[in-house]
């Protein structure tokens, strides 16, 4: 993904900057921008949280942090999983042998890439709810392949939103649900293959969002809801100015019910990322990310996102924040 620096700061230049660069995402005052750590959209949130009060789920609650973690471990431990790669293939079946008594679907293409042509797939685990309608919780499970030789392992780009759906689907199996349909989706295929483009990214979500728009199933999604990068030891999700804003408001006002509003929207920017697709096609969507991953986020698309970095409670906190979130769109009007 990219992050657009018109965003960051009001003095910052509107052009984007490739994500794996930190340097260019955070402009020196020097040069002009907004200072490393500085970034603009900082808000208060005190009244809010004083005034917030929600019930905190049973399925929050139960979101068992160390599982999670066990997951990111296991996944982290194949190495590289760029697309086309064997490691690649031993994550598509461990994944699936995860999902062996659930309702579960692909989307599986050819994509054409700058680099050629590379098989992807999208694997969707679907959970029925008695309301009319569905709420789609993603993440890619592709590492960056550019990196492939260098002993990047994606803990936390990749490997973090691999876990936290794996524990999503423990949260939702075998529950009646009341409310809307959930349906996991593993994203394939959102890291470029040479540089990032509008062309050589996100061919996963690119793909199925024009297939579901074909086939109507975009008309029933009543929110997108996208995971990555959210393992950091030091987490803080930014407030996404591709987003859709009053689907950010109420995962603000989850995580202030659960008292994690000191991990929301310190800054805000703007993420080129898997929801894009679905903005596009008017699906109200939220990217719950953390481009922070080190000073300057310097550990990210490095050898240097391994597993010391991560910390299970950041992958709970978000965990118990969508588990809300689903909630409280479950009740919504």
């Amino acid at each position: 993904m990219i992050i657009t620096r018109d965003h960051v700061g009001a003095g910052a230049p509107a052009r984007p900057a490739e994500r794996s660069s930190a340097d260019k995402f955070f402009p020196r005052a020097s040069e002009g921008g907004t200072p490393s750590r500085q970034p603009a959209g900082r808000r208060c949130y005190g009244v809010l949280a004083a005034l917030v009060i929600l019930a905190v789920s049973t399925h929050a609650e139960s979101f068992n942090a160390a599982r999670a973690m066990q997951y990111t471990r296991e996944v982290t431990a194949f190495g590289a999983r760029p697309i086309g790669s064997a490691n690649h293939k031993k994550l598509e079946n461990y994944i699936l042998a995860h999902l062996k008594n659930d309702q579960v679907e692909d989307d599986a293409f050819t994509a054409s890439t700058p680099e050629g042509k590379f098989p992807v797939r999208n694997i969707i685990a679907k959970f029925p709810g008695a309301r009319e309608g569905v709420i789609v919780v993603a993440g890619h499970y592709d590492t960056n392949y550019p990196l492939r030789n260098t002993g990047y392992v994606g803990a936390n780009d990749g490997g973090s939103s691999t876990a936290i759906l794996l524990e999503l689907a423990n949260q939702l199996r075998g529950k009646k649900r009341e409310g809307y349909s959930v349906w996991l989706l593993w994203t394939d295929g959102e890291e470029a293959v040479k540089e990032w483009s509008a062309t050589d990214s996100l061919y996963g979500t690119r793909h199925l969002a024009d297939k579901w728009q074909k086939d109507g199933t975009i008309k029933s999604i009543k929110a997108f809801l996208l995971a990555d990068m959210i393992g950091d030891a030091d987490l803080n999700i930014d407030r996404d100015a591709s987003s859709t804003p009053w689907l950010e408001d109420m995962i603000l006002k989850a995580a202030t019910g659960l008292g994690y509003q000191s991990h929301f929207f310190a800054r805000t920017i703007a993420v080129e990322d898997d929801h894009l697709p679905f903005v596009h096609l008017g699906v109200p969507s939220a990217d719950l990310i953390d481009l922070d991953y080190g000073y300057g986020n310097v550990f990210h698309h490095t050898p240097q996102d391994t597993l010391d970095k991560l910390s299970p409670k950041s992958i709970e906190i978000v965990g118990k924040v969508i588990l809300q979130t689903i909630e409280m769109l479950d009740q919504k009007p």
